[in-house]
């Protein structure tokens, strides 16, 4: 029986942890069973930090003009997946900011121009607002452009851009990007279109418990519509480096995040694999946090540029995580991009 918006609160505003986590813990032994959790080797590729919106939560963007402002040529990002393939990678994770001079053939270029050069490189790319931003300037639909774009060579789009999905808070720390309904809607066409996606929640910016069971309903309410998100990553908000961040005083602690998860899995029961994050908790919580429903820790993160400018420095490597996962008592298994556990090492 699904659990209901009230009593999802009703978890996060609790004092047992414990009681939810094994909660947690008992429905992945039930949506995951065998004792196996798993990772990915991928990278994080940012084309462009140039963009338009401004997110006060964001120390990565540069504005127009700016000496800092980048767009990665052809030829580097080639040199990046080769990087990753060398390191055992299936697959790259492609997101930059909103640049308001980058139109529909150029992004079409950059996924053909990799996947006519790396035919077995998983392309997921784009995040939602990221290609609102491309219809809008092309004036395409957006059931066309995500047709065009994946006819080039998309093969799965991130969830980010999601932050949280109540537009009370997207008002706040990110007015000028899309609203719910619209993240929403790309989500919803992309499955439609035949695109799997991931789902994510950036908390800890200043929302309320309120806000974050809204987040959570909206996520399961599209999953149940479609069927289309192959997780749901939550993670939280880091506060150096950003405007936003004189602001939120309160830093999310590990109980919190880790009650977060738990009942991120009791509520998403519809979505198979939940996110156990290194990145911002660190390794030793994310570990606990395999006993509090979380079934996958993600990817080695070759490359990522957008959390570590907002001051958060981790780095991993395949055989740490694969340490970690063991030291939990589970079983670590490589995966691809759309969670497919070919790699029983």
């Amino acid at each position: 029986m699904s659990l209901k918006k009230s009593q999802a609160l009703d978890m996060l505003r609790s004092d047992d942890l414990i009681g939810i986590g094994m909660e947690a813990d008992a429905l992945r032994r039930s949506i995951n069973p065998g004792g196996v959790v798993t990772y990915q080797i991928d990278r994080n590729i940012n084309y462009t930090n140039i963009c338009t919106e401004y997110c006060s939560f964001c120390a990565f963007y540069r504005p127009i003009g700016s000496p800092e402002g980048y767009v990665l040529p052809l030829e580097t990002i080639y040199q990046k997946i080769e990087e990753t393939m060398a390191l055992g990678g299936t697959g790259v994770l492609m997101q930059g900011g909103l640049h308001p001079d980058l139109k529909l053939d150029y992004y079409e270029n950059l996924l053909s121009s990799i996947k006519h050069r790396y035919p077995q490189i998983h392309l997921h790319c784009l995040s939602a607002p990221e290609i609102l931003n491309i219809a809008e300037i092309c004036g395409l639909t957006l059931r066309d452009t995500l047709a065009r774009l994946k006819d080039a060579g998309l093969d799965s789009i991130p969830g980010a851009g999601a932050e949280i999905l109540d537009d009370e808070v997207r008002a706040r720390i990110a007015r000028l990007k899309c609203n719910t309904q619209e993240w929403l809607s790309v989500h919803r066409t992309a499955h439609q279109l035949g695109l799997r996606t991931t789902a994510t929640m950036m908390f800890g910016c200043g929302e309320t418990l309120e806000h974050r069971a809204n987040h959570l309903e909206r996520i399961r309410q599209l999953q149940e519509e479609t069927g289309g998100f192959t997780a749901f990553i939550p993670w939280f908000f880091q506060r150096e480096n950003t405007s936003l961040g004189r602001f939120v005083k309160e830093e999310i602690t590990a109980v919190d995040y880790l009650k977060t998860l738990a009942v991120s899995r009791l509520y998403l029961e519809n979505i198979q694999n939940l996110q156990a994050s290194w990145l911002t908790p660190g390794h030793k919580v994310c570990q606990i946090a395999l006993r509090f429903g979380g079934n996958d820790v993600g990817s080695i993160l070759i490359e990522e540029n957008v959390v570590s400018a907002a001051g958060c420095g981790r780095t991993s490597s395949e055989e740490r995580l694969r340490k970690m996962i063991l030291d939990a008592g589970f079983r670590p298994v490589k995966r691809d991009t759309l969670y497919r556990n070919y790699f029983l090492n």
